[in-house]
C-alpha cells in the first residue's frame, strides 16, 4: 500500500530440510506500525519463518528483508526485540536482574539499565515483583518479564511468540493495551499465537501459514467476511415475502426473529431492500454477517497436515 513503509519482506522464500519442504515460496510485506498475525497448525513452518527473519536459520532460497537490510545482520537485530515461545530464564534472577543482564547484551549503559528497569516492569505490570526470585513468579508473571525483555531496548521491530501463554483474561486485556500503545509509537509487531480470539482482537492483518505456503493473507475485516451474507430484521409482525426473494434467485433462511439473506454479490442486498421498501415494510436490523477468524482458520487449514518446522521435526527425531 502506499505511504507505507516496509518493514519486513520476504520474497519466494524457501527453506528445505533435506526432502522437507518447511517453506514453499513465502511472500509477505509487513510495515511500519502494524501488528501482524502469523496463524498455523504445529508444523506449518511458522517458527522456521521467524528464525529466518531473526537471522537464527539459514534460508534456502529467495529472500528476506528486516528493516530494509539482509535479515540476520547484527547491527539490524540490535533493533529487533524477541519473545520465544517456552522461554526459559534461569530462575536464580530476579526481575530487575534478568533485565540488566539483557541490557548489557543489548549493549545498553548501566545508567540507562538502571534507569529503565523500574519503568519497563511497571509497563508490564510487575514492578512490585522486580526483586523477586523468578523461581516465585507465575507462569503469567513469567510471560509479562519476557515482554519486558522485548522491549527493554526500544527495539523497532517486536517479534511475539505465543504471548499471552499463561496470562488471565485481564492480564491478556492489559497487553493488548501495551501492543496498541507500542504500535501506536510506529512499532511493528509480528505476533504468532494459537489464541485466536486474541489475534482478532489485536492484530491488523493476518496471514495463515499451511505446510510452508501462505493459504491466506489480509485484514482481520476482510478474512472474516462472508460475502453476500445478510441478517434482516423487520418491524414486529412483520414478514420477509420470502417467496419473492427466491424468486430474485437469492437464497433465506430464518434465524429467530431475524431472516438470513445470501445474495450472489454484497451489492444484490439492495434488490432486497427495494423489495422491502415496495411492500411498505419497515426495516428495523441490517447488518453484514462475519465469521470469527476461529472459522476462517479451521476451514483453511488441514487438520492432518504433516509437520514440517523445526519443533514437528524434532518431535518426529530429526534433526
Amino acid at each position: 500500500m502506499s505511504g507505507q513503509e516496509p518493514v519486513i519482506v520476504t520474497e519466494q522464500l524457501q527453506k528445505s530440510y533435506g526432502e522437507v519442504e518447511a517453506l514453499k515460496r513465502v511472500s509477505l510485506t509487513v510495515n511500519r506500525g502494524e501488528i501482524f498475525g502469523l496463524l498455523g497448525q504445529n508444523g506449518a513452518g511458522k517458527s522456521t519463518l521467524i528464525k529466518i527473519l531473526l537471522g537464527i536459520v539459514r534460508k534456502t532460497e529467495g529472500s528476506a528483508t528486516l528493516l530494509g537490510e539482509p535479515a540476520g545482520r547484527s547491527d539490524v537485530r540490535r533493533r529487533v526485540g524477541y519473545l520465544p515461545e517456552d522461554h526459559q530464564f534461569p530462575q536464580y534472577h530476579t526481575g530487575a536482574s534478568l533485565l540488566h543482564f539483557y541490557g548489557q547484551l543489548y549493549g545498553m549503559s548501566r545508567d540507562d539499565r538502571r534507569r529503565k528497569i523500574p519503568e519497563v516492569l511497571e509497563t508490564v505490570g510487575i514492578r512490585k515483583r522486580m526483586d523477586s526470585k523468578l523461581r516465585t513468579y507465575s507462569k503469567g508473571m513469567k510471560q509479562r518479564l519476557g515482554i519486558a525483555q522485548a522491549i527493554f531496548h526500544d527495539p523497532d521491530v517486536i517479534f511475539l511468540d505465543e504471548p499471552t501463554d499463561g496470562v488471565d483474561p485481564v492480564g491478556r486485556k492489559e497487553l493488548r493495551e501495551l501492543f496498541e500503545k507500542l504500535r501506536d509509537q510506529g512499532r511493528t509487531l509480528f505476533v504468532n499465537s494459537h489464541l485466536l480470539q486474541e489475534v482478532e482482537l489485536v492484530c491488523t492483518r493476518v496471514a495463515i501459514l499451511q505446510r510452508g505456503e501462505i493459504v491466506r493473507l489480509g485484514t482481520v475485516a476482510d478474512l472474516t467476511r462472508q460475502e453476500g451474507r445478510f441478517v434482516i430484521g423487520l418491524a414486529p409482525g412483520q414478514e420477509l415475502p420470502a417467496d419473492e426473494v427466491i424468486r430474485l434467485g437469492y437464497r433465506l433462511e430464518k434465524a429467530g426473529a431475524f431472516w438470513e439473506v445470501v445474495v450472489n454479490d454484497p451489492t444484490d442486498i439492495d434488490r432486497v431492500l427495494e423489495l422491502v421498501s415496495a411492500r411498505g415494510l419497515k426495516l428495523r436490523h441490517l447488518v453484514e454477517k462475519k465469521q470469527s477468524l476461529e472459522d476462517v482458520f479451521v476451514r483453511e487449514t488441514d487438520q492432518n497436515a504433516p509437520g514440517t518446522d523445526e519443533r514437528s521435526r524434532k518431535q518426529r527425531g530429526g534433526r
